[in-house]
């Protein structure tokens, strides 16, 4: 990706460092355009050496060629502005060009993001506010400002958007919105079967694959609720998350969400059995055996069969033998779309691994081998398969 960044006279110009390196880092060409202003906080030399690119300031400037607006804008797939002050903004929002950034801007006709960063009683002026929906009726995306403590002291938004923010958006301003409208359930990680207040059953999942399913979905534009077990993971940006602890209470949550969405892919691990007793007590220690009984917990997919006729699901058959057997029965006793099944028994492709590698089962029958790859990557196929269905689907 080719991006261009744009820093306006804000204190948060110094993030703008921390977002150029991280695009740097990621593998994406990156120019940098200040503004005079910006340059009073940030020394462009910073930026040259981050972006390893002359660093414009000025449109005539000794070294600026000739329409150089012009050649970066073709250049260019994507542009930025973070952060951008109250009056770039309102620049941009009248179509004034007086400076390079802005005369960029108005030569450039791909998307443009714009991540205000100010005092928050600036931000919430009414004129502010009608800029910035001005620029979004223009069809610029605007990154919203965080909450928080400001350098003037003041506390409320106004912050810059965080680094993972504004990296989301940017691969979302350039990625197909193939699942825009699509209302996607994603489950993901172990669920728990307490013993007593101290101890519980569960098992390794990770959570890594559906957390990558949310993520990607999200990027497409798909409306992305994520019901997640036992995990310590950060939310996707974009995506809405529920959290839970067991089987049941994972089984409530889908249950409640599912009559709203268009879509299950249960890619979680949870719990199939849970203590027949809990004990209210910690069991203290005695002998040198513990012996406990346990019973099923519902099966989920089974359990909301009915409720998800209408839907497309895609199930998981995590498995250390038979794997091919044993999730064709899945598929055909949950009426799947289609299931991945992946050995847990393999090398570098287990629970927590961030590779994966997998068999994918339709429900015609056909099989695809999917090799050893990474879990983002196998989320981005499940995705395609997502989005073939229900262009089907459309079609009937």
């Amino acid at each position: 990706m080719k991006i261009v960044v744009g820093v306006t006279g804000s204190i948060a110009a110094y993030k703008a460092v921390d977002l150029v390196n991280q695009c740097r880092k990621l593998g994406h060409e990156v120019r940098v355009v200040m503004t005079k202003h910006a340059a009073d906080f940030v020394q462009p030399l910073t930026f040259e050496a981050i972006a390893h690119a002359p660093v414009v300031c000025d449109m005539f400037a000794e070294g600026v060629e000739a329409l150089a607006h012009i050649s970066l804008a073709k250049w260019a797939d994507v542009c930025i502005v973070a952060p951008a002050d109250a009056n770039v903004i309102a620049k941009m929002a009248h179509g004034l060009a007086d400076d390079f950034l802005t005369t960029f801007i108005l030569a450039f006709d791909g998307p443009v993001l714009v991540a205000p960063a100010m005092n928050t009683v600036m931000y919430h002026q009414q004129v502010t506010q009608d800029n910035l929906a001005r620029l979004k009726s223009y069809g610029y995306e605007i990154v919203s400002p965080a909450s928080g403590q400001l350098a003037c002291g003041d506390i409320g938004e106004g912050k810059l958007a965080d680094l993972e923010t504004l990296l989301f958006h940017l691969e979302k301003s350039v990625t197909a919105q193939t699942l825009a409208g699509f209302r996607l359930v994603v489950t993901a990680g172990p669920t728990v079967a307490p013993i007593d207040p101290v101890r519980f059953v569960t098992n390794h999942s990770s959570g890594k694959m559906g957390f990558s399913i949310a993520h990607e979905a999200a990027l497409r534009g798909a409306e992305v609720t994520l019901v997640a077990g036992r995990v310590q993971r950060p939310t996707p940006v974009g995506v809405s998350r529920v959290d839970v602890a067991t089987t049941a209470e994972m089984l409530a949550a889908i249950e409640a969400l599912m009559p709203e969405a268009d879509g299950l892919i249960m890619a979680a691990a949870p719990a199939d059995y849970m203590p027949a007793e809990y004990h209210e007590e910690k069991i203290k220690k005695a002998g040198d055996e513990l012996v406990l009984a346990f019973r099923k917990n519902p099966d989920i997919l089974k359990t909301l069969k009915p409720i998800l006729s209408d839907k497309i699901v895609v199930g998981f058959a995590a498995e250390s033998h038979q794997l091919l057997e044993n999730a064709e029965r899945k598929l055909k006793e949950k009426n799947l779309d289609f299931i991945v099944a992946n050995n847990i028994a393999g090398k570098d492709t287990a629970f927590r691994s961030d590779y994966n590698a997998a068999t994918i089962i339709y429900k015609d029958g056909h099989q695809e081998v999917i090799p050893r790859q990474l879990k983002t990557e196998l989320a981005d196929k499940i995705l395609d398969e997502i989005q073939h269905i229900r262009c089907q689907k459309e079609e009937r």
